[in-house]
């Protein structure tokens, strides 16, 4: 079974349709399988050139299935049970959703939370066989993980050999993990499709070793998105997504809004958040995905927003109800995203603000954060913002006020939490308190996951966005081996090096510091109600 696509919305319907003909009068759906890097324009070319191999990728993959299988039953004599994967963005989000919606456990550490890694550590450590997935070898997050859990191994009693045999490492060729990971003595090394680009690469090695050590039935995942792939060529739903993405947001619904509704999927809204954003978010245009609690949220009837359900029909004013099993989804919505960049006119393929944020947090590791005093202080919040934004409030809730009303008119808030996204968790309720508070669209993304995802989007997109930051203290920080900074100052420089990002492009945001996590969300939850 493919990806099924019903466009509920009649004006959105007849535009897509009409974009779908002028796609087929000029051939895209023939070309886009052949891998015609012509189809995005020539400053696009280069990079799609060589980005396009997840139009076949399933094919492929099928090789890794035997290996796959293999090794998870010599892990499993083993009592290697219990997989963790460190891995950020395009590396982790597609393990998750996998794995969630096979209802089979994955670690997933996508953070530098001194506190959500070291309860990760704790977690059956003695069963723990860890997947450290980086397509380039260099994310700074998922190095970090990596030599924290080699010295765990080793500090347990593990020689040096049987500690490096906890690890499978996933990354492209010629990177420099390959070299890593023969240096540790890991047990098995996947190299993935090197001309598939991250947030692309759900049926690759990145989203299937994970998801195959861990349980799920990888190969089910191949056959759907094999029956989907074989619609690709012609006139076929996915064209038709691409269509309705596109040009609702040439046309001012630029605010894509996802919710599911029993498609026996979870989180896929998550994957395609970073999938979309990223593509699409750059030269001032793109579709900024909104990942909604359920059907009919608050911002829902925004002029400029676009509801898209995955599972079925509710009759709720959604535009388009897209459903299929997850393997046809993957393939689908990465298909979608390519159409939708060619009517957007950019290059889905590259993300040229994503290393910005990066680049500041290293020189604020270098030279250490800056010191400065919030401009209030309500319990265990402290507010830093621009005097310019925040006024003079009197209460938590008359900062709240302020973020609302630094929205733009066609504008966003995300909300950016660099917080414990297991300890934590109730931060996320911010994002339907806030829909609520202003109707308007409105993100959450945990940092510094948010970073590989929505980041591109911030930076690069229509520059309407309002930034809400929240971090808090750390009780305990957690050294990270032979480097100069633990997870603490590695989660302030991020934090910070992404604000700078932000402010830098006189963009309003403010930040919320809780002196006390629970109490401090308490507050705010209690401020936002």
């Amino acid at each position: 079974m493919g990806l099924q696509v019903e466009i509920v919305d009649a004006a959105a319907g007849t535009a897509a349709e009409q974009a779908r003909d002028q796609q087929l009068a000029d051939g895209v759906p023939a070309k886009l399988m052949a891998g015609d890097a012509t189809l995005w324009g020539p400053d696009a070319q280069e990079d799609a050139a060589i980005r396009l191999g997840w139009i076949d990728t399933v094919v492929r993959s099928r090789e890794l299935l035997p290996r796959l299988a293999a090794l998870r039953s010599e892990l499993a004599d083993e009592g290697l049970d219990h997989v963790v994967l460190a891995g950020m963005g395009g590396s982790s989000l597609a393990p998750e959703v996998i794995c969630r919606s096979a209802d089979v456990e994955l670690t997933v550490l996508d953070t530098t939370d001194a506190g959500q890694v070291r309860a990760a550590l704790a977690n059956q450590l003695s069963r723990t066989v860890v997947v450290v997935s980086s397509k380039s070898g260099g994310t700074v997050e998922t190095d970090s993980h990596r030599r924290t859990y080699l010295k765990a191994f080793v500090d347990s009693g593990l020689s040096e050999v049987d500690a490096g045999r906890r690890f499978v490492v996933v990354t492209d060729p010629g990177s420099p993990f390959v070299e890593t990971a023969e240096q540790m003595g890991a047990r098995a090394v996947f190299l993935a499709d090197a001309d598939v680009g991250g947030r692309y690469s759900a049926l690759t090695a990145f989203g299937l070793v994970p998801s195959a050590l861990a349980g799920a039935d990888v190969e089910q995942l191949l056959a759907d998105a094999e029956t989907q792939a074989g619609q690709l060529g012609e006139d076929n739903p996915a064209l038709l997504l691409g269509c309705l993405l596109g040009v609702a947001a040439t046309t001012g619904r630029d605010k894509l809004l996802l919710a599911d509704n029993e498609s026996g999927i979870t989180g896929l809204g998550d994957w395609a958040e970073q999938l979309i954003a990223e593509s699409t978010g750059k030269q001032a245009r793109g579709i900024l995905p909104v990942v909604v609690e359920s059907v009919g949220a608050a911002e829902s009837d925004a002029p400029d927003t676009l509801t898209v359900l995955t599972g079925q029909s509710a009759g709720s004013g959604e535009a388009a109800v897209v459903s299929g099993p997850l393997g046809a989804q993957f393939l689908g919505w990465e298909y979608a995203t390519a159409v939708a960049g060619r009517i957007l006119g950019i290059n889905p393929f590259d993300q040229p603000n994503v290393t910005e944020s990066k680049d500041n947090t290293k020189k604020l590791l270098a030279s250490g954060l800056p010191g400065v005093s919030p401009a209030a202080t309500f319990g265990t919040v402290e507010v830093f913002a621009d005097p310019a934004l925040l006024g003079s409030p009197g209460s938590l809730s008359d900062v709240l006020d302020a973020v609302v009303a630094a929205i733009p008119d066609r504008g966003y808030l995300a909300v950016m939490a660099y917080l414990d996204r297991w300890a934590d968790d109730s931060a996320a309720d911010l994002r339907h308190l806030f829909a609520q508070r202003t109707e308007r669209p409105v993100t959450f993304g945990w940092g510094p996951r948010f970073l590989h995802s929505t980041g591109q989007f911030h930076k690069g997109g229509p520059l309407v966005g309002t930034f809400l930051q929240i971090t808090g203290v750390v009780a305990e920080d957690l050294a990270i081996p032979d480097q100069d900074f633990g997870f603490a100052g590695l989660q302030a420089a991020q934090a910070a090096g992404d604000l700078e990002a932000l402010t830098g492009r006189d963009l309003p945001a403010f930040r919320l510091h809780l002196t006390d996590r629970a109490a401090g969300l308490g507050q705010l939850i209690g401020a936002g109600g």
